[in-house]
């Protein structure tokens, strides 16, 4: 699942781990969702969007066929 994490922490001027740290996840998971190695809980995308204030689907794009 394609997503916009990485550009929305980078505007944010946290690193991987402090965005860990706010969520209660590792640095390891933020990694593996930025790198689409990973697709995120429906809670943990929730927990996401709540950090940076916007919608689920403004970060992760599940690329259906449509």
């Amino acid at each position: 699942m394609r997503n916009d994490l990485p550009r929305r922490r980078e505007e944010a001027g946290i690193s991987q781990a402090e965005l860990a740290d706010a969520i209660a996840v590792t640095r390891q998971t933020i990694n593996a969702i930025e790198r689409d190695r990973y697709d995120p809980s429906l809670e943990l995308a929730f927990e996401l969007a709540a950090h940076f204030d916007c919608r689920i689907e403004d970060i992760f794009d599940p690329q259906l066929d449509r």
